[in-house]
This record gives C-alpha cells, structure tokens and sequence, in this order.
C-alpha cells in the first residue's frame, strides 16, 4: 500500500502543488499512491487531527509513505524525527521525502540516510535528556537558594485509586471485615498488599 500524504497549513497554498509532486515522483519511479490523505491546517494542530495518528494505525509493514517534504510531517524538528522514527523502526514502512531525497526502506540495512537518521535519533534524545536535567537542577538550586525547603511536607500522602471509597473501606476495616472480602465484595477492585498499606498509612497518620 503506498499513501501520498499532503498537508497545507496557509489559503495561500495548495494541496494540489503538492499532489502533483508526488504524482511526478512515483510516474518517474514506477509507483502508484493508492491513497491520499490530504490535510488542510496548521502544524500546531495535533498529530490527530493532523491525520498523522490516522495514518499510523493504517499502516502495515512494507507500506510506503510518500510526502513532498520533510516539513509537511511535523511541527518541529523533534516531533516530526519522533514521527519518522515511528514509521520506520516500529511500523517498518518505506518513507520518502522528495524535495530532501531521502528513501528511508528498514529493508535496506546499509542505507547511509538510515544510518544518520539513527545517529541523530540518539543524539537528540541524550541532548534533551541533558537540557531537562540541567534545568532541573537549576531549578532546585534556585529553590535552596530562596530558602525554600524541596520535597512534599512530612505526612503528605500520594493520591490512591482507593481515594473515592476511602470512607466506606475505613469503616469496613473498623467493623473487621477482612481485606480481601472488601476487594472482592464492596468494591470490586484492588490487592490485598496495596489495600493493606493504604489503610496502615492513613491508620498512622490518623492516630499521629
């Protein structure tokens, strides 16, 4: 199956230029695109609505996807290599960018673009690694700074799925009821474990 996917994001352009783009492609290399998916919005828009996660459910191994270039795919240099990264290490479909060259097949293990591809994947994701904890800590550092003590309160409790029967499992605990009796019989879901150190810490701090 091979996809012909087209995106316009201005009045000013036109899907037809880029139809047509892709039409003199595949006559020039012997394809045929058996469906277009054509998308008139912005790249702000999500991958939804952008037709982009559409595409992604549709696809089989071996597909091709042919687009006139790489802008058409993302809204940012991360997003659309994520896309592409997507469509051809876990879709294993074929993926071609006109205007840029590029013929990305996971058949052709020695392809050179695949290769940079790969290296650029790897460096992107140790840089954006590197950026969240650089800020991280920048933040933390500034927060000590002002004197301002890091970390939840003593006591504070996490949010638990127990949370909405928290009244009704208390007071069955109260009348003795066994745990796994609750689970089973008032409210149908949980584990023993969990339940037990829900009820311990809100037991502790309660009587604390």
């Amino acid at each position: 199956m091979i996809y012909g996917y087209v995106r316009v994001s201005t009045q000013d352009q036109n899907v037809e230029s880029q139809k047509n783009l892709i039409s003199r492609y595949c006559v020039d290399h012997k394809l045929m695109v058996n469906e277009w998916m054509e998308v008139e919005m912005s790249s702000r828009n999500s991958t939804k609505a952008r037709r982009i996660d559409e595409l992604l459910d549709k696809l089989q191994p071996q597909d091709t996807i042919i687009v006139s270039e790489l802008s058409r795919l993302g809204r940012s240099i991360k997003e659309t290599l994520n896309t592409i990264e997507t469509l051809i290490h876990e879709k294993h479909a074929r993926l071609i960018f006109i205007k840029q060259a590029l013929d990305m097949n996971p058949l052709n293990k020695n392809s050179l673009a695949n290769k940079v591809l790969i290296t650029v994947f790897s460096m992107i994701a140790e840089l954006e690694r590197d950026f969240i904890s650089e800020r991280t800590k920048a933040g933390l550092d500034a927060r000590k700074e002002k004197g301002i003590k890091l970390g939840k309160p003593k006591g504070t409790l996490q949010t638990s799925m127990y949370d909405l029967d928290k009244e009704k499992i208390l007071h069955l605990h109260n009348l003795g009821v066994p745990l796994k009796k609750i689970i089973q019989t008032h409210i149908g879901y949980g584990k023993y474990y969990s339940l037990k150190e829900y009820i311990d810490k809100r037991f502790v701090q309660k009587n604390e």
